[in-house]
């Protein structure tokens, strides 16, 4: 495949924000731009439940209800139908994903945060692909999971960091061609500053690269994945759940 240049990923298509203008996941928004927002929560560790409810009534939100279980966790997000649920993936004997699948299924409004201790790629993408809105590790800080509640309560969506790195990796594996080989670490890396909007300059200085090794690696992964421009990457994307349409 010939190296496709800078202003082929530019042509036709709005200018990507600096990731320097997007909001940083790990920052709540202003006192004064938060509005109150209905959460259920869905873990098995009392402890925790107690941890969360603390963390998101202190900012103002409102815990409506809570489960240790699925099955009550769904019977209530039925009859409660509140905008916000943070569900653990983890539960015990069971998974939060059953949540994830009865929402999807049932096509309840409820928008869904999952907080997991699980950093499998697979996990993370299975967790996307089912219509998760926002999916933050139990490491996080807790101005972070705020910041997921504000977003995703608004029709945004909310990855950290980490989570999102994850998600591109497991998607990527699961949409590729049998017989196409996998993104290396590299590929991956260059993906995810593509989306960020950084420039094939920007992405050399980053990683220690030329421009031109940049621009290869850039033709590479788009052949793999099957799109051709950057809106078509761009729009995968966003389909895919590797990024909100608002950070475009």
């Amino acid at each position: 495949m010939s190296e496709i240049q800078e202003d082929e990923f530019d042509q036709g298509r709005r200018e990507l924000r600096d990731p320097t203008d997007l909001p940083s996941p790990a920052q709540p928004p202003p006192e004064g731009s938060r509005t109150p927002t209905d959460v259920y929560l869905v873990e098995d560790f009392p402890i925790l439940r107690d941890g969360l409810r603390t963390i998101l009534e202190g900012a103002g939100h409102r815990v409506v209800g809570e489960s240790d279980h699925p099955t009550p966790a769904v019977a209530d997000l039925v009859r409660m139908e509140p905008p916000v649920a943070v569900v653990d993936l983890c539960l015990d004997h069971h998974s939060g994903i059953e949540v994830l699948e009865q929402v999807q299924r049932r096509h309840l409004p409820t928008r869904v945060i999952v907080l997991s201790l699980s950093e499998q790629a697979r996990e993370v993408a299975e967790a996307v692909r089912l219509g998760a809105c926002g999916y933050l590790l139990k490491d996080s800080p807790a101005n972070e999971l705020l910041s997921a509640v504000h977003r995703v309560a608004g029709g945004g969506k909310h990855l950290g960091t980490r989570a999102q790195q994850l998600a591109v990796e497991g998607l990527i594996r699961e949409n590729r061609q049998a017989n196409t080989e996998p993104l290396s670490l590299r590929e991956k890396q260059i993906v995810m500053l593509v989306l960020r909007g950084r420039s094939s300059a920007a992405i050399a200085d980053a990683l220690f690269l030329s421009p031109k090794t940049v621009d290869s690696y850039r033709s590479r992964v788009m052949g793999k994945l099957g799109v051709y421009d950057l809106p078509a990457l761009v729009r995968l994307a966003i389909r895919e759940g590797w990024i909100s349409a608002d950070e475009v």
